[in-house]
């Protein structure tokens, strides 16, 4: 039932509360200074939590993306461009070394870092450009990579990622505090691994450029192959005073999700918060899921991850979960009793002004009747204009949490 659905998803924000994880997760004030510094798109809420929370001397910077600040008492916010770098982001990542550096063993560093901070923090590396790294970040969405190797690029492309920024703040010891919205919560990969070492290689780097065909600048190209950009690896010691915590995953969102639908008497099939591939292609095979599933009686069927979208043409306008869903329809054709809704629980699906959408058995003859072909707007990477028309997109505007992709597919079972 369509109220569910809205239940689902009040039940996934709450549980992605950023503001209640981080106070679970202060590090004891040190003697000395106290510097938080972060990005991401909760790194404002976090950093609202840790100043009203903090007892000793505190400053800082954190940088989230455009929309999605808020005040932060000693801690200043800036907001700049995601997904692709503005000016502002670079500006903001240089003045996060500057405080870092010069601090001492008393002193200490807290780091508030979450999904999309790759983009946020968009320093580049000497001798490249912020166009270069632009140019870079475009060609991989357009490409439809999977985020970790977009990770693995940028890092490798920036002055603060990679553990660069923790090796600024040594001797001075680092709390990074997390929040995952990335397959399998690894430290490296969230936000590019920021505050740790980073497994990852120039070589790997190398080949996600050559394995996806990317056209980047020369530039680019040539820093790929200069020893010198390579990354800080573990058991550097240089960053054994680092520490980092995982406070807010996918997972634990998924567990409230499944909870919420099992009090309302669902069985729940819960195929995890690691589900990633082509967003349409997912969507299909989700649809045969769900009918192969009929017979078992009041369903929920509960997803996350994070999906990607293929861009043809001009782009159109979409975003990952609005294709499942789309997906999704085709592949049910309408099929009674069975209902959905995928969102970003960020609030932005993609870089359309909402979080997702939903369907219902209506959708695709409510789009006949509007002259909408369902099929060759998914095709044309244009889902929004479908979803718009019919009035079914999910708005929340920004949330300030980001625990990647949430999707439950409601099956009230076999009305045939």
């Amino acid at each position: 039932m369509a109220d569910l659905c809205d239940r689902l998803l009040a039940t996934v924000l709450a549980a992605a509360d950023v503001g209640a994880a981080t106070l679970r997760h202060l590090p004891p004030v040190p003697k000395g200074r106290t510097v938080a510094v972060g990005a991401g798109k909760a790194a404002a809420a976090m950093a609202a939590a840790l100043d009203r929370a903090w007892t000793g001397p505190l400053s800082g910077l954190v940088i989230t993306r455009h929309g999605h600040g808020l005040p932060a008492g000693r801690i200043e916010v800036v907001e700049a461009g995601h997904p692709l770098p503005d000016d502002q982001g670079p500006r903001a990542a240089a003045r996060i070394l500057d405080l870092v550096r010069g601090l001492g063993p008393d002193d200490l560093v807290i780091a508030l870092v979450s999904g999309g901070g790759s983009a946020l923090m968009a320093l580049p590396a000497p001798g490249l450009t912020l166009a270069d790294k632009q140019a870079v970040t475009r060609a991989l969405l357009r490409a439809g990579t999977p985020i970790g190797e977009i990770n693995v690029v940028r890092k490798h492309l920036s002055a603060i990622k990679g553990g660069r920024l923790a090796l600024a703040a040594a001797p001075a010891p680092l709390a990074a505090l997390l929040v995952s919205d990335v397959p399998g919560d690894d430290p490296a990969t969230i936000a590019s691994g920021p505050t740790v070492p980073d497994p990852s290689t120039l070589a790997e780097a190398r080949a996600i450029v050559e394995r996806w065909r990317l056209d980047v600048p020369a530039a680019v190209a040539a820093h790929l192959r200069a020893p010198a950009a390579e990354t800080p690896k573990p058991g550097d010691p240089r960053l054994a005073r680092q520490g980092a915590t995982v406070i807010l995953r996918p997972a634990d969102v998924l567990a409230a999700a499944e909870a919420a639908a099992r009090a309302a008497d669902r069985t729940v099939l819960n195929l995890g918060d690691r589900v990633e591939g082509e967003a349409r292609r997912i969507g299909a095979e989700h649809a045969r899921l769900a009918l192969a599933n009929r017979d078992r009686g009041p369903l929920a069927i509960l997803s996350g991850g994070e999906l990607t979208v293929t861009i043809a043409g001009d782009g159109g306008a979409g975003g990952p979960n609005k294709e499942y869903l789309l997906g999704l329809a085709l592949g049910l054709g309408g099929a009674p009793g069975i209902r959905a809704l995928a969102v970003d629980t960020d609030g932005i699906d993609g870089t359309s002004p909402d979080a997702g959408a939903r369907i219902d058995p209506t959708t695709l003859a409510r789009a006949r009747a509007l002259g909408l072909d369902a099929a060759a707007l998914l095709a044309a990477n244009r889902s929004r204009t479908f979803f718009e028309a019919l009035g079914d997109l999910v708005v929340t505007g920004p949330t300030r949490t980001n625990v990647n992709d949430f999707r439950a597919i409601i099956v009230d079972g076999d009305l045939g």
